[in-house]
């Protein structure tokens, strides 16, 4: 196949114009059996694959210190919620016997197995590059203690500490007949010390859960610790340390510290007849769920460990030891250390030019031509901005919007509040259905209802992902649509750190579309006549098999044949096997799959054709965006371009309410597909190869002569907003991309 060789890079900051090595391909193809399960990756496997490669950001000495730290603690909270959703939905499966095989053929018994394999793996790793950080930061001033290592300066600030912020809220239990065993909270931390009396020798066990409220850390004062150096020390190691003020009259024997993760999926049954009152009340049970995974310090009793497992119905397969830190995740506090010169630069997104000048006027900048905004490069401010001012324009009669995540504090929200309250019909879809987000969304529900927000909720056996937002307003010739789609979800939160898309059109027949996607949502009313928006669970799917197949259909008539894909998961079996039969055509696919991918590139009759890599960088990689040669080279201006909520996953296809946007404005056209889609295939800095075995590799491609190895988030941080580049490139103000014909793969 035809691989991306080098970029040109055009108008560089310092003027030059260097010529950048892209990445080598992956090894040639290799036999494996096929079709069957050898021809597919497993789902779970994989994403742990992809939890792997943020786990290698921790290790990443490019990355300044507290950036690694942050890598660190994201590895943790990702495997916790994997723990949580995916490995308890297994664990159910196979408690119900249910033998179901995954795409490659494991049973839910089986995945089990290589879970728990891999994931002693991975906690292991955790552990040492713990180790290393921790020294690191030590050299950087900043201490991470235990209770063996206080200075003698801070401990009378700690125990005063101690003493006034800490003891009053926690609660010792003796754990005996008279006093059950208490319940710990998915997440929980505890402590059990095993005690002898003085008086009588006679042993106790008592438990200490260390309850929410509290940090996982304390700082010491800088005063306190010294100049230039920060010291911290967990709360669990505080209360080991001063223990002894807990138990007066006893000998403390020795102590442990746990953690448990339960069961956080949630079950909705589709004939419920309130379905607000029963996520309250699946909320509830979710707290409550089954012990999924409980962790322990190496040295814990094991008499104390025997009566946990007891107690919380725990197998011993589900245990995890470690001789390190207990709930990697919670070094995120760490994180948030006034360190600058630890720290990525600080970055601020730029508002789009096209909306600058017109003066901030965002209707008047979509009624002059579609816009295209690439998050967080370009602000989320502008998708705020949209909303606010429709709420504050007479001429503005309605809004409609979806809403999947949209943050605890949300300036969407307010500004759809905010059109309410001036008279505007404002209807709002609350996707209730957002996992670890219920309990957020029904809250706003809650306020949008009181501020006569017509709030719908959506299907019962069906999410609505989709990220669409209309805008009716009344001008001089009628009613005229505006309209915002969008890649990701209107959160302000999630919009500084991920990478996704936002695309503005008046387009009428967009506007009518979406208006009956929207009816389909609220009204259950099937749309009819679509004539450019896919809609899942509808036809998103057929038209991707569609434009697959035309590919397919051009291959074998010996024109240019060409499928570019970027999205966050495959692992939908029909969109796999079609792949394989346009790589078995001859069609070169080039696909970026940030995280989970079941599709096994590099086969020989079977894959040989694809290739897949991963970007895993400064930002969290998340626009959908699929491309089609459409019987030209790529990328050329008559390839058919798509941006999309979905994912290619069987419940993105089948299971959500999902949009498919053609991009049909010439210049947002050549935006997407000849800048970001570009960028991302000719990243060589932060991309990793998938193999046909299911390893990956990063991509190694050394610099040419004083030029840096390309970086798809540097480019776009370097250079302007990509909404003011339809006439900046032009002008030759931009770094422009470019593809040149490479080496056969």
């Amino acid at each position: 196949m035809s691989n991306p060789e080098l970029i040109d890079v055009a108008n560089d900051q310092d003027g030059a114009q260097p010529a950048v090595s892209a990445a080598s391909p992956p090894s040639a193809p290799v036999a494996v059996t096929a079709p069957g399960g050898d021809a597919y990756f497993n789902r779970e496997l994989s994403w742990l694959a992809f939890n792997e490669r943020v786990l290698a950001e921790a290790s990443n000495e490019r990355y300044p210190l507290l950036e690694r730290l942050r890598f660190l603690s994201i590895s943790g909270s990702n495997l916790d919620e994997f723990m949580m959703i995916r490995v308890a939905g297994l664990v159910g499966q196979a408690q119900r016997g249910i033998d179901k095989p995954a795409i490659d053929g494991r049973s839910p018994s089986q995945q089990l197995s290589a879970i728990r394999n891999k994931l002693v793996a991975i906690s292991a790793r955790q552990q040492d590059i713990w180790s290393d950080v921790r020294e690191l930061l030590a050299d950087a001033d900043i201490h991470i203690a235990d209770e063996q290592r206080i200075k003698p300066a801070a401990h009378q600030w700690l125990e005063a500490f101690f003493l006034e912020e800490i003891l009053p809220v926690i609660t010792p239990q003796a754990l005996d007949p008279a006093h059950p065993f208490p319940f710990v909270h998915n997440e929980g931390l505890g402590l059990l010390f095993t005690l002898t009396r003085d008086e009588d020798a006679e042993q106790i066990i008592e438990m200490i859960l260390i309850p929410t409220a509290l940090p996982r850390f304390v700082r010491v004062p800088g005063d306190i610790a010294g100049p230039g150096e920060a010291v911290y020390i967990s709360i669990a190691s505080l209360i080991q340390r001063y223990a002894k003020k807990l138990f007066p009259g006893f000998t403390i024997e020795g102590d442990g510290l746990f953690r448990v993760l339960r069961d956080s999926d949630i079950e909705i049954e589709e004939e419920a007849e309130d379905l607000v009152r029963t996520f309250r009340s699946a909320i509830q049970r979710r707290r409550r769920g089954q012990v999924i995974q409980l962790e322990l310090e190496d040295d814990f009793d094991p008499q104390a460990e025997e009566m946990l497992l007891e107690q919380l119905g725990v197998h011993e397969a589900a245990v995890i030891k470690t001789d390190g830190i207990i709930g990697i995740d919670g070094l995120a506090e760490i994180v948030d250390e006034d360190r600058p010169d630890l720290k990525f630069d600080a970055y601020s997104p730029r508002y789009p030019e096209r909306v600058r000048e017109h003066d901030g006027d965002v209707f008047s900048a979509i009624r002059e031509k579609d816009i295209i905004v690439h998050h967080p490069y370009e602000s989320f401010e502008v998708v705020v901005d949209f909303i606010r001012q429709a709420a504050a324009d007479p001429d503005v009669v309605a809004i409609k919007q979806t809403l999947y995540r949209a943050g605890s504090q949300s300036a969407v929200i307010n500004a759809l509040i905010e059109a309410a309250e001036n008279g505007k019909s404002v209807t709002a879809v609350v996707e209730l259905k957002a996992r670890f987000d219920e309990e957020q969304n029904l809250k706003w529900a809650t306020k949008l209802e009181r501020a006569g927000v017509q709030v719908i909720y959506g299907f019962t056996d069906w999410k609505t992902h989709s990220k669409v937002a209309m805008v009716v307003r009344r001008e001089e010739k009628g009613f005229r649509t505006y309209c915002h789609f969008g890649t990701g979800n209107y959160h302000p939160v999630t919009a500084k750190i991920y990478t996704d898309m936002s695309f503005f059109t008046a387009d009428p027949k967009l506007g009518q579309d979406a208006a009956k996607m929207m009816n389909f949502v609220t009204g259950y009313v099937e749309p009819k006549g679509l004539e450019h928006i896919a809609i899942a669970p509808l036809n998103l799917r057929e038209k991707i098999y569609e434009r697959i197949d035309a590919e397919i259909a051009n291959a074998r008539a010996g024109k240019p044949a060409a499928i570019w894909m970027k999205c966050n998961q495959i692992t939908d079996q029909g969109m796999i096997d079609r792949l394989y039969a346009a790589s078995n055509a001859g069609v070169s696919v080039e696909l970026v799959v940030r995280g989970i991918c079941c599709l096994r590139p590099g086969v020989t009759g079977l894959s040989e054709n694809i290739r897949v890599k991963s970007i895993i960088g400064r930002f969290l990689e998340h626009s959908r965006i699929y491309a089609f040669a459409n019987g030209e080279a790529m990328p050329g201006p008559g390839a058919q371009v798509y941006i999309a909520s979905a994912d290619l996953m069987e419940r993105n296809l089948d299971r959500r309410v999902e949009a498919l946007i053609p991009i049909l404005n010439r210049t947002v056209h050549d935006q997407v597909l000849q800048q970001v889609l570009l960028a991302n295939m000719l990243d060589v800095e932060q991309s990793w190869w998938l193999h046909a075995d299911g390893s990956y590799s990063r991509v190694e491609a050394a610099p040419e002569g004083d030029s840096k190895p390309f970086n798809c988030h540097r480019y776009f941080m370097t250079n302007p907003s990509l909404s003011g580049r339809g006439g900046a490139l032009e002008a030759g103000g931009v770094p422009k991309l470019s593809l040149r014909k490479g080496r056969s793969g």
